[in-house]
């Protein structure tokens, strides 16, 4: 019923023989317009009705789900579903997991070990389908498993041995198929317990106590939790249901304060009288939010909506967050015989489905299908429009609303409302309204520039009506010839309205590619306008910055995409955007996790991609400290301090972290032996102040620190960490390893300078071998580049740039191989064969030796003495240069001759000689026929 007492409510026989004679119905689940019942004899059926049709065909169908979904172990007690998985407690101590998404079907015996009979006394699986968790009631007493759609054996939780489970509420905002997060179990002695467990670790993490009915110690029957995220943290909404009340609690900051703070303030509840063989409590979810609840009461099923958003200034929120509140009494379905109390009850967005003996009755809003006019009659227009299916039902709601506001004399609110209808009446008719009022409905759009600022001005009125019926008469109006009546006008502004209405967002973004609306349209609509800015080329997104700050200073849900870290990692990398304010935008986001793992990925991450001179990354590592100290990041500190080579700072911090980390950061120093050890015996001091005290195995562990090193510390270098009155018995082992390392070293040393004295005897014989060695040049030896004879030669080679001649020889060189060239001629050869640079410096050594060999004979009158050819010179100098540069090796058996091998035959300077060789075909004109005689 609705607030003003009006009934709203039908009762209907859903199905006359629900079980369909298979047994007496024991147990009903329910969700997504689905009932499953559970039978005496095994079977589970299910019943699926929707919402209709205007027609009247039926509006539910019958099936049978599974023919011994009991498996013969006895008879179903209990049951529970949540996506696609239905979970079946039987009275022999069985729980059985049917998967239908799957196709297969487990069975778990919780009676074993357990003296006498056994019974599941109730399931519970939670939305996805993956959790479980089952209380076992029998001679061997009481005891509550928790199993995992994974794990072949379940986890009895002990702390909860001899309570009695009756109800379990899970966090549906948080919860996943790894772990269960926060979970609320209520007994039949009036507790509530919170547990947690993942499935990784086998067991459960921790299970608390979080309260007690102290006043009237009922057992609680059901239990539901939802969470809101707020600026601060965390607030939770918990409902709870005993056989004559209803509980209301909530708070912010983690469960086990939310029930502490009832210790001091009084716990909300609602009390109603009667007795009901099971109270059940259930929310109803619309888009994963609860929205509405109903109470199975002794008195009747008490419902209303629910409001997580409310706390009217109160420091702990409203307890009271239901709305709408109203009380169906029983006497209503029971069609003027005796009031029939249900057994069981099932929730959905307009239906209660009640168990009531071996009967299922439902209470229905007109079963959905005429819900628009239940609304439209309580002039709920907004109710009537979204529960409308077709547009007829949606001209009957604008028609109303339209004659409301015309009796109203409210004319163009009402031209608004006639202006939606598209079928029930025509434009003239709507036209001949007005008309006959004498209301003109169509004004002149005059520009007004003065009044463009005054928002009170009429131009500002004018353009606001104009803009409503844009947006009334969107799905009317032709969009081509609108859009190019609004250009055509200069109408900018209401153009880009118009488009975004029409859903043509790419005439909006390159409009607001001026980035002035980025931070309104980032607020109304964060995913669109992150995917708008991802499709969009030659977006800055530095000039975005401001409207992505502003956004990620909302809160939000720890489970929410964070759009701009979405968009801000696609401009990183996959633009591979260098910006470092986009760069310290992306740092500072992650440092504001809770889950640093993105932090230090980014942090590792090498953006400069390896190239030549280039940064690896583009963020400001003092700012990225800074950040990072401030939000207690100590792990990326710790890497920042290492990037910037502050070793010392990066050791120190991670020795307040993890040892391992700082053992791993002392070994990043490589190049610098002394700083490596420094670090290594920063941590050696730090390891021993932690094996306080002087007791021997205390000790033992320390010095078992110096295998850690490899070597690097010595047993001396660690002794001044130890206290004054450690006995000299406990460094014994360590004292007699070092000395043994010493003489070991000691012999090397040893070793290694009998090796280096033969080493410099070898040398010295080899010396003295090269200077006694020699080569012979025959007569007839000729130069390997010219060709002439090296002993007897022409005029023109007798003195050669920069080498002085001795009689009627020119200079030239022999190789061990044989080969002999003369100096001229291996210079031009090796200038010519080399690259360009290494044939520049080759000719501007001769250059230099020509020029000081030219000034050394002009001092000397072109003599020679002992004297100059004995001393060493600049001359001497350079020639030695030019020797290793020309002579290092033979240019015939060297790299030099291996280089030619990859050169081109044809040089490009020969390129127009190879041209003049080229043959052309002649033209068929120029060709001559010659006839050769036989």
């Amino acid at each position: 019923m609705d607030p003003a007492g009006r009934q709203v409510f039908t009762v209907d026989l859903l199905e006359r023989y629900a079980a369909k004679g298979r047994g007496v119905i024991t147990c009903m689940a329910a969700g997504n317009d689905v009932i499953l019942l559970g039978t005496s004899k095994g079977w589970v059926i299910r019943h699926d009705f929707g919402l209709g049709d205007s027609t009247g065909r039926q509006v539910f169908t019958v099936d049978l789900l599974e023919r011994y979904a009991a498996k013969g172990r006895g008879v179903i007690t209990c049951m529970a579903a949540g996506n696609d998985v239905i979970l079946l407690g039987t009275s022999k101590g069985w729980v059985i997991r049917h998967d239908f998404g799957l196709g297969d079907s487990t069975e778990i015996d919780l009676s074993t070990g357990r003296p006498g009979e056994q019974s599941i006394h109730r399931v519970f699986i939670d939305p996805g389908g993956s959790h479980c968790i089952a209380s076992v009631v029998g001679s061997g007493g009481v005891d509550t498993f928790y199993t995992h759609a994974k794990w072949i054996k379940p986890r009895v939780l002990t702390k909860l041995k001899g309570l009695v489970v009756n109800a379990v509420a899970w966090n549906r905002q948080l919860i996943t198929e790894a772990s269960t997060k926060e979970v609320i179990l209520g007994t039949d002695n009036g507790q509530l317990h919170e547990i947690a467990v993942d499935e990784k670790d086998k067991r459960e993490k921790y299970i608390k106590f979080l309260f007690q009915l102290e006043e009237l110690p009922e057992a609680f029957m059901d239990l539901q939790m939802e969470t809101a995220s707020i600026m601060n943290g965390t607030r939770y909404y918990v409902m709870a249901v005993t056989p004559t009340r209803l509980y209301s609690f909530t708070g912010i900051g983690s469960l086990e304060t939310v029930f502490a703070s009832y210790l001091d303030r009084v716990v909300h509840f609602m009390e109603l009288p009667g007795e009901i063989p099971n109270s059940e409590l259930h929310f109803y979810f619309k888009q994963r939010r609860a929205v509405h609840f109903a109470w199975l009461s002794g008195a009747g099923i008490y419902h209303g909506g629910l409001n997580f958003g409310a706390h009217h200034g109160s420091p702990n929120g409203d307890e009271n967050f239901v709305e709408n509140k109203a009380l169906l009494d029983y006497s209503k379905l029971s069609e003027g015989a005796e009031a029939v109390k249900p057994s069981s009850m099932a929730v959905s967005e307009f239906h209660f489905l009640l168990l009531i003996g071996n009967k299922v009755k439902v209470s229905v809003n007109d079963e959905g299908r005429d819900m628009w006019k239940v609304y439209l009659d309580m002039n709920e227009y907004a109710g009537a429009l979204a529960n409308c299916r077709d547009p007829l039902q949606r001209d009957q709601v604008y028609l109303v609303q339209a004659e409301a506001a015309f009796a109203s004399k409210d004319y163009h609110r009402a031209a608004s409302f006639f202006a939606k209808i598209n079928y029930m009446l025509s434009f003239e008719e709507i036209t001949l309204k007005f008309i006959t009022i004498g209301e003109q409905i169509n004004r002149l759009l005059l520009e007004d520039d003065t009044a463009v600022v005054n928002h009170g001005s009429e131009y500002q009125s004018v353009i606001k009506e104009f803009r409503a019926f844009l947006g009334d008469c969107k799905d009317v109006l032709d969009e081509a010839t609108t859009m190019r009546l609004l250009e055509s006008y200069g109408r900018v502004e209401e153009l880009v309205y118009f488009a975004s209405l029409k859903e043509q967002y790419e005439i909006v973004v390159h409009h607001y590619i001026q980035y002035k609306f980025a931070p309104d349209l980032i607020m109304l609509d964060a995913y669109e306008t992150v995917e708008s800015w991802m499709a969009t080329n030659n977006l800055n997104p530095r000039k975005l910055i401001p409207a992505m700050m502003r956004y990620s200073s909302e809160p939000h849900a720890k489970n929410e995409t964070h759009e701009v870290i979405k968009y801000l990692e696609y401009c990183v990398h996959r633009l591979h955007n260098e910006d470092p304010g986009v760069h310290n935008l992306l740092l500072s986001l992650y440092a504001k996790q809770e889950d640093d793992s993105a932090l230090l990925r980014f942090l590792q991450c090498k953006f400069g991609k390896g190239r030549e001179n280039g940064p690896e990354f583009f963020y400001d590592p003092k700012y990225a400290l800074r950040l990072c100290l401030k939000e207690k990041r100590m792990r990326a500190c710790v890497h920042i301090y290492s990037m910037m080579s502050m070793h010392e700072e990066a050791v120190a911090l991670a020795l307040q972290v993890d040892p391992e980390l700082a053992m791993a950061e002392a070994d990043k120093v490589e190049d610098d032996e002394d700083l490596r050890k420094k670090l290594w015996l920063m941590v050696a001091k730090h390891v021993i102040e932690q094996e306080k005290g002087a007791k021997r195995e205390n000790i033992r562990k320390a010095i078992a620190f110096l295998k850690e090193t490899d070597g690097l510390l010595k047993i001396e270098d660690i002794l001044p960490f130890f206290p004054d009155f450690a006995l000299i018995d406990d460094f014994k082992e360590a004292i007699c390893s070092s000395l043994e390392d010493y003489n070991k070293q000691i012999e090397l040393l040893k070793q290694e300078m009998n090796d280096a004295t033969h080493g410099a005897d070898n040398i010295r014989n080899d010396i003295s071998a090269l200077a006694q060695r020699y080569a012979v040049i025959e007569r007839e030896e000729e130069c390997g580049a010219c060709r002439r004879k090296i002993l007897t030669v022409g005029r023109e080679y007798q003195m050669a740039r920069g080498y002085t001649s001795i009689g009627p020889m020119a200079p030239f060189y022999v190789f061990p191989c044989g080969h002999a060239f003369h100096a001229q001629c291996l210079i031009a050869h090796v200038t010519r064969c080399t690259n360009e640079a290494q044939a520049e410096y080759i000719l501007d050594l001769q250059k230099q030796l020509t020029l000081i060999g030219g000034e050394a004979r002009k001092d000397s009158n072109g003599s020679l003495t002992e004297e100059s050819i004995t001393s060493v010179t600049p001359v001497d100098k350079l020639r030695s240069q030019l020797d290793d540069a020309i002579a290092s090796e033979c240019p015939f058996c060297g790299d030099l001759m291996i280089r030619e091998i990859s050169l081109n035959f044809i040089l490009p300077e020969e390129a127009l000689q190879v041209a003049s060789w080229e043959i052309k075909p002649s033209s068929l004109g120029s060709q001559r026929t010659l006839s050769l005689p036989l």
